[in-house]
């Protein structure tokens, strides 16, 4: 079912002293939906979403709301509400005057004020917290307060400005999922910013990649992971193995010296190309049965499954695998049509290298568990 379309973002551009930060950005958003910008430090995610809330105006550029253009309206006057990172709750007041902030500055009733916040409570799972002090909240805890307090007021977009950075690892998992359920339950717009991947696909019904002020790919979780349109996505989204290759024909692509089946197609006739095989996808067999051959030059277990680096022709390979396979050992690859993605050249090709950074750090941490022993 489509679903209306809340704000759009027409050429939008800023800079700060001389220098662009957004360069040109179209956006839509709709109703109801979990949307995430995603991109490295500096890339532009926060002063979109800061534009979208009214607390920096473009440069140039429009920004809609329900089809109305909203760049003069001022941010209190926006259906909007943001959660920070930092999440600024007042030391002074318990969990339940927090909550209740916005509603008391709006005069609301205090029997409404009570409803209203005891559904928040409930909500934010912190039913029975109403008299704590803030300042005795776990990380978690406190983080769910400003999401309360954010959505007491009703607003039609939740704006959340990497809110979970500041919690370990365990917890943003567990706030993960409870923040998607909360989106779920209410039906209220979140735009989301994180730097982290994988907060982005495991929450996001939709994921904006980011870099340099640009917009560099819109799609759906997988989209993003299995489609990327360059190298910088391909890299950035998760790991893999990004290698140079020649489309010969529809459906044939070369690489590391061997043809290979894949479903792509469009590309000229011998054109070079970007290719991505995602570690995940790279079936381990005997040599002799491999497409590529290669020498195991570092192992490092996971947990679930082994991380290895296979040296193929002077360009190291990670393989993600259950299958312990020993430094030195002599292995072959074997990779099916659909586990290879080809991608158009682009000024990211360049940028992106082999493993060999990732074993020979491996090998120094090594030596100086080694040196301390």
């Amino acid at each position: 079912m489509e679903k209306n379309l809340l704000i759009e973002l027409k050429n939008i551009t800023k800079a700060f002293d001389g220098e662009p930060v957004l360069r040109g950005i179209n956006l839509d958003i709709h109703d109801k939906e979990f949307i995430t910008l995603l991109g490295p430090s500096g890339c532009g995610k926060t002063t979109t979403l800061r534009i979208i809330g009214g607390f920096e105006d473009p440069d140039s550029g429009d920004v809609f709301f329900d089809g109305k253009r909203i760049n003069d309206v001022p941010s209190y006057k926006r259906n909007v509400n943001t959660v920070f990172q930092r999440y600024a709750l007042f030391p002074h007041l318990n969990v339940f005057e927090n909550i209740a902030f916005g509603l008391r500055l709006k005069k609301r009733p205090d029997r409404e004020i009570a409803e209203k916040v005891k559904e928040m409570l409930k909500l934010v799972n912190l039913k029975g917290f109403e008299r704590r002090s803030v300042s005795t909240l776990s990380g978690g805890q406190q983080q769910r307060v400003a999401i309360a307090r954010a959505l007491i007021n009703d607003p039609e977009i939740l704006l959340l400005d990497e809110p979970l950075g500041a919690l370990d690892l365990k917890l943003r998992k567990d706030m993960q999922n409870e923040l998607k359920n909360i989106q779920q339950k209410t039906g209220i717009t979140f735009i989301y910013v994180t730097h982290d991947q994988e907060e982005a696909l495991s929450m996001s019904d939709t994921v904006v990649v980011m870099n340099n002020g640009e917009i560099l790919q819109i799609g759906t979780p997988q989209d993003i992971y299995n489609e990327p349109v360059n190298a910088f996505v391909a890299d950035f989204i998760g790991e893999s193995n990004l290698i140079f290759g020649t489309m010969l024909e529809d459906y044939k692509v070369r690489f590391s010296g061997h043809i290979f089946d894949c479903l792509d197609k469009g590309f000229e006739p011998n054109e070079s190309v970007d290719v991505v095989v995602r570690p995940e996808d790279v079936d381990i067999v005997a040599p002799e049965k491999g497409m590529l051959c290669g020498t195991v030059s570092n192992v490092t277990f996971m947990g679930v499954h082994y991380e290895i680096i296979v040296d193929i022709n002077n360009y190291k390979w990670m393989i993600q695998t259950t299958d312990y396979c020993g430094e030195g050992e002599k292995i072959g690859l074997y990779i099916e049509p659909d586990a290879i993605h080809v991608m158009k050249k682009s000024e990211y090709s360049d940028m992106v290298g082999d493993y060999s950074s990732y074993s020979e750090e491996h090998e120094h941490l090594s030596d100086i568990v080694e040196e301390d022993d």
